[in-house]
């Protein structure tokens, strides 16, 4: 007979464990704050519509336009990071093998992903401190602290179910074909959910189909962030869990199936 030696199992502790997911959320965050194509976009794109739209234009229909305008386009920034940070690098890392070298690595299993979401919610976080900034000195904002931070806390929580969707995006199509996915996502997602322009002003289909979207529910909770909108808020934020559990699971389905 063989002789078999048993290899011991190592177990680590609940201090590595955790010390493993910071140090996977600090990389993440590091890689692509020095990525000045993943930061620069992010950062300009809602900050030049908000001061073309939510303070230049907005000027004559007074300060509530400027408010109504920063709740959105604060929404409409933050779906970026989620979409893209998430979704265009786990596409591209699945189709380069690092996903698979991840794996091998001795790291809890979902450290790689609760990694990309921390980076998400941190560029989050700066799109929406930046669009305060311009409301508060250029487009004449007048926000009391609790609503800076209502506001700051639905960016910061609000990326992640665009964070699910670019995760499932990312594990049905290839690297090169992810971004343009999103883009066909994006947008007509931000337009038909009234971020760009008010829905009243929408035609009338588009308003009744507009509560299907994510981006629709989260504006309603900046909205009410920033004393905008007086209606419970109760079936928004259960739309916007349901919406995050249901893409996660589909794109960990897909992971554990397709890798």
């Amino acid at each position: 007979m063989t002789d078999v030696t048993a290899v011991p199992i190592v177990t680590m502790s609940r201090r590595r464990v955790l010390g493993a997911y910071l140090e996977e959320a600090r990389s993440e965050c590091l890689r692509y704050m020095r990525n000045p194509s993943f930061m620069l976009p992010i950062m300009l794109f809602p900050g030049m519509f908000y001061l073309l739209f939510g303070v230049l234009m907005a000027k004559s229909n007074g300060a509530d336009a400027a408010r109504y305008l920063l709740a959105s386009y604060g929404v409409f920034g933050v779906m970026s990071p989620g979409l893209f940070g998430f979704g265009v690098s786990l596409a591209l890392e699945r189709n380069s093998g690092l996903l698979t070298f991840k794996r091998a690595l001795p790291m809890p299993p979902g450290a790689y992903l609760i990694g990309k979401m921390v980076m998400a919610m941190v560029a989050a976080a700066g799109v929406i401190l930046l669009l305060l900034a311009m409301a508060t000195t250029l487009g004449h904002v007048s926000l009391a602290a609790p609503q800076v931070g209502a506001l700051l806390l639905v960016g910061v929580l609000g990326v992640l179910p665009f964070c699910a969707l670019g995760m499932f995006v990312g594990t049905v199509f290839k690297g090169q074909g992810a971004p343009g996915v999103l883009q066909l996502i994006y947008l007509p997602m931000s337009f038909m959910s009234g971020l760009w322009f008010p829905l009243p002003m929408l035609p009338k289909f588009l308003q009744q189909i507009a509560p299907i979207w994510p981006s629709y529910h989260l504006d309603m909770l900046a909205l009410a962030a920033v004393g905008m909108n007086k209606q419970p808020l109760f079936a928004h934020v259960l739309m916007l869990l349901g919406f995050t559990a249901g893409f996660l699971l589909l794109a960990a389905r897909r992971l554990r199936r397709h890798g």
